[in-house]
């Protein structure tokens, strides 16, 4: 692995509406990126990236306080996800034979783990010493409905080669289901600066999961080639936003799971994202099969964010690496169950780069 962060150092966010107290941690590598996170809900607050000119500016979107993310959890801006990302049809599934019923905080499904899931917890932080930020959560037996005591680890580290990585670790007294992600929203000319739609993308993906009118998927793996899913060579994200396509108009946008193109359990490419009058690079490379490309279709300009700018329609993108939306009612998507004895485990890496030229 490769080096991880020079420094971290620790300061207050502010308290929970319980009096909790929660602090902030910034990781500096030796490029001088920062990436600071957050042991409410593990967001992900910042990240001061360079431009093609050596400019800084914070590529994510967030609140400069915890009072921020406690006044508008809606969009999970940087959040962990769980205990299951993404959404559940109905807000039920069977598992061994026995139904359970989860939160519905998406109208009839649930969403990212339910009312309170792990994005609203208050994570116990380890700081590293190889500069990593190690979180850990022990969510109970029946918590949002969810059966099984899970213990969920995650890892965020800044490497030398200015990458953002990710760990994810969980076991499970119980037979369980589990999807764990990371929900920030990245504007690669900086939070807060205009919209995403001339952001160039690449989706490692010859198949998606088309959904229902509630979001939830039909079970399909549909081709993308000859729709405006088709991101398989970079193109504009405003090119074809707004087609006349009924998977496009039932998201407002993109809102839908890409299944990767696979060749192992490894490391393996899923996005790359170039921001064209900046240069600024992102490539996402994950050991989970799916990957949820998301434009900020609800984003509406109400909410102001870090230095009181604010946050309109599509002003940021989400790259959710993850397993597909209502695997546990979807025998035919890969499995999401987690075993007494088993260990969840993945890995995303977001790296940035800056393309040469204008």
């Amino acid at each position: 692995m490769m080096q991880a962060a020079t420094s971290i150092q620790r300061a207050d966010f502010g308290k929970t509406r319980d009096g909790v107290a929660v602090s902030v941690y910034t990781l500096t590598n030796k490029n001088g990126l920062t990436a600071r996170i957050t042991n409410y809900g593990g967001r992900v607050v910042s990240l001061m990236t360079p431009d093609r000119n050596g400019k800084m500016a914070d590529v994510v979107l967030g609140f400069d306080s915890l009072d921020g993310y406690l006044q508008n959890p809606g969009p999970f801006f940087g959040a962990l996800i769980g205990r299951y990302g993404n959404r559940i049809g109905h807000a039920r599934f069977t598992l061994d034979g026995r139904v359970y019923q989860v939160d519905r905080n998406d109208g009839e499904n649930s969403l990212h783990g339910g009312a309170r899931g792990f994005d609203k917890r208050v994570w116990t932080p380890l700081e590293l010493s190889d500069g990593g930020l190690e979180l850990t959560y022990l969510s109970a037996d029946g918590e949002e409905g969810y059966p099984g005591k899970l213990r969920a680890t995650v890892t965020y580290r800044l490497t030398d080669a200015n990458e953002l990585r990710v760990d994810y670790a969980a076991s499970t007294d119980k037979d369980t289901v589990i999807n764990l992600t990371n929900h920030s929203y990245f504007n690669l000319k900086g939070a807060g600066t205009g919209d995403i739609l001339d952001h160039r993308v690449m989706l490692n993906a010859d198949r998606f999961t088309p959904v229902d009118a509630g979001l939830i998927p039909t079970g399909e793996l549909r081709a993308v080639a000859g729709s405006p899913f088709d991101f398989r060579s970079a193109t504009a994200i405003g090119a074809r936003i707004e087609a006349n396509d009924e998977q496009i108009k039932i998201g407002k946008g993109y809102d839908h799971n890409w299944m990767l193109n696979r060749g192992g359990d490894g490391l393996e490419l899923a996005a790359r994202v170039e921001e064209p009058s900046t240069g600024r690079i992102l490539e996402a490379r994950t050991t989970q099969p799916g990957v949820q490309f998301y434009t900020g279709n609800f984003l509406d300009g109400t909410i102001k964010g870090k230095g009181g700018k604010v946050y309109g329609r599509r002003s940021g993108f989400c790259l959710e690496t993850q397993h597909f939306p209502d695997s546990p009612n979807k025998p035919g998507f890969p499995t999401t169950e987690l075993k007494p004895g088993q260990k969840y485990q993945s890995t995303t890496v977001f790296r940035f780069a800056v393309a040469s030229g204008r």
